[in-house]
């Protein structure tokens, strides 16, 4: 069987995983790097996401992209670009899209038609697979498909993030500060908005047309001096956020993104921290609760229980080839089926199984 063209779109966290599970998956080829960094333009992809060299230098140029005749962009830019994505479309090149486009309002309204003529002129289609939830949207619904009766659906994400070493985050998160204003409720509001994407992907799934869909939050505070080495909580500053999205009809909550991230357990507050790190929950008839927990093979390179990032990407390569297949246009997940891990494919090539 022929194999899968792919190019990668930037390479950043995601990008930069996203490009080994190309190189590692026997049914991709990897034959373009777009490259937004000019010191990264010209190198090797290979270098670029720890691997031997390939033979692939990475571009700046949207034009030599379409050039490489890929099926498919995996498009993991942090600042999504409408025009460049209508550009791909039109040129017949399948887009797999983590970034959801939140700087325009999302892919709705004019920003969804215009994507939809380019995909229909070009014979291709575009997904959003999303970031950090991104996939757990799609299992939240596909659960559902037990229940005769659904009255609400909640997502719980909780994240212990003391090792996720990026001050700017939790300074704009306004840890380790006292007190809780409107800003610091705004602030997290604006990061948080990929959750509420979360829920209306629900709802989407389910048929449900929401009213409106209502953000919450709330800081707990560390107990005692928390010192991580790269970052530092003072006694009764910030050190956890527990906020969500209700996404509402007629007043009643539907459906439900939520999340806790703490940078540490030593919080003053008497909050109850999950240590799985997702719990989905479907009240209706039957009622369904249902836990998650990650893990790492002994031999896996990646750090940690889990890894956010590495799964963004995997949820993203391993639905390229039901992106290919499908119909042109802007897709939902009605569109595609569920995604699911090529593992049939895997076991006649020599693909790692991680990044």
């Amino acid at each position: 069987m022929e194999k899968l063209r792919v190019v990668q779109w930037n390479t950043g966290k995601v990008g930069r995983l996203a490009m080994q599970g190309i190189l590692d998956n026997p049914d991709l080829e990897l034959v373009g790097v777009y490259a937004h960094s000019p010191e990264k333009v010209g190198r090797d992809a290979g270098a670029l996401c720890g691997r031997p060299d390939t033979g692939i230098k990475a571009t700046n140029s949207i034009d030599d992209i379409i050039a490489a005749r890929p099926h498919a962009v995996i498009y993991t830019s942090f600042t999504g670009d409408v025009d460049e994505v209508a550009k791909l479309l039109e040129a017949g090149i399948n887009v797999l899209s983590t970034n959801l486009f939140f700087h325009v309002g999302g892919i709705r309204g004019a920003v969804k038609d215009r994507l939809q003529a380019a995909g229909e002129r070009g014979k291709a289609s575009l997904y959003i697979t999303g970031i950090n939830p991104g996939w757990i949207n799609s299992l939240a619904t596909a659960i559902t498909a037990v229940c005769a009766r659904v009255d609400c659906v909640s997502i719980y994400e909780s994240a212990d993030c003391s090792g996720y070493e990026s001050p700017e985050t939790w300074n704009f998160f306004r840890m380790g500060q006292h007190g809780v204003t409107d800003e610091v409720i705004e602030a997290a509001k604006t990061w948080l908005v990929m959750f509420k994407d979360a829920a209306e992907r629900v709802a989407e799934g389910l048929g449900l047309e929401l009213d409106e869909v209502d953000f919450y939050c709330d800081y707990a505070t560390a107990a005692e001096r928390v010192d991580l080495g790269w970052f530092l909580m003072e006694k009764g500053t910030n050190a956890a956020v527990r906020a969500g999205w209700n996404g509402k009809i007629n007043g009643e909550t539907r459906v439900r993104a939520q999340i806790t991230w703490y940078l540490t357990k030593q919080i003053a507050e008497d909050w109850d921290i999950d240590d799985k790190e997702y719990h989905l929950v479907v009240d209706g008839a039957p009622s369904v609760d249902l836990r998650m927990h990650f893990s790492n093979p002994a031999d896996s390179p990646v750090d940690g229980a889990w890894s956010p990032t590495a799964t963004t990407s995997y949820a993203t390569i391993n639905a390229i080839s039901q992106i290919v297949a499908a119909k042109p246009g802007v897709l939902t997940l009605h569109d595609i089926g569920l995604p699911y891990a090529p593992a049939g494919a895997w076991e006649k090539g020599t693909r790692r199984g991680w990044g």
